[in-house]
């Protein structure tokens, strides 16, 4: 059981200097933190317009993988929201004066939470609205997807939870990808959240994004979609607190 005790003397500052190290690689110039539009607290995602609005996150590891992926960069930069899913993150914004200086971290988690209890409480308001306010998970496995509908009937239980488990592959094929935008346009959900885990979930909703004929917010979250199934245990709040909840996950995997 971890609970922090052993890892005092690990310091934000380090992590933080190591992304420093890659924002002042002068060999990688196509992406760079300081020039990055990044949301500054949770409260600013009460103030996000309706509509189509495609929602990613960062942190370190996404930050130094798109440095060395054109799509992925692309896909982060381009995009109309970026949470900054990481206090080094948060930290190397204000170290390096960048464009953005984000006031705390904002976890995938905190984004769903959001907008899932921002869809429940319309959900209460219009309880005899027909149909009911949609919600679609696309992504992971039909395992894990079940145990969302289930865990979502007690949690939303005015929300209808649509899901969509695509081919476990490393490359969709064409037909994969039609078939997934078929699935949902047809669905017209009034949230979309995409779980294949960074940068495949980034690369792949900011590619088809003109494809995908939907009018709502659509979050690329990953972790979070087994954090909700409850098929993997989120860091203990120490953990949270302290920006470590990365090493967690990676010391119970």
């Amino acid at each position: 059981m971890m609970d922090g005790k052993g890892c005092k003397n690990l310091s934000l500052t380090t992590f933080s200097n190591i992304l420093l190290h890659f924002e002042y690689n002068l060999n990688i110039d196509m992406f760079r933190l300081k020039n990055l539009n990044i949301l500054g607290s949770k409260a600013e995602l009460a103030a996000l317009p309706e509509g189509k609005l495609l929602i990613n996150t960062i942190n370190a590891h996404s930050y130094n993988t798109a440095r060395k992926d054109e799509l992925f960069a692309e896909a982060l930069t381009n995009g109309d929201v970026l949470i900054p899913d990481g206090v080094s993150i948060v930290k190397a914004c204000r170290w390096i004066k960048a464009k953005s200086l984000p006031k705390e971290r904002i976890a995938g988690w905190d984004l769903f939470e959001f907008e899932m209890n921002k869809l429940e409480e319309c959900g209460v308001k219009n309880i005899s609205r027909s149909p009911q306010r949609t919600v679609m998970f696309m992504g992971s496995s039909q395992k894990v997807l079940d145990l969302i509908v289930k865990r979502a009937a007690e949690v939303y239980p005015h929300l209808k939870v649509v899901t969509y488990s695509p081919p476990y592959k490393p490359e969709f094929s064409d037909e994969d990808n039609k078939a997934i935008i078929e699935v949902i346009n047809a669905a017209d959900p009034d949230l979309l959240w995409i779980g294949m885990t960074a940068p495949k979930q980034e690369k792949w909703t900011y590619s088809h994004w003109e494809e995908l004929d939907i009018h709502c917010h659509v979050g690329t979250i990953g972790a979070v979609f087994d954090f909700f199934a409850g098929t993997v245990e989120r860091a203990p709040m120490w953990w949270q607190r302290h920006g470590l909840e990365w090493l967690y996950r990676l010391l119970k995997e």
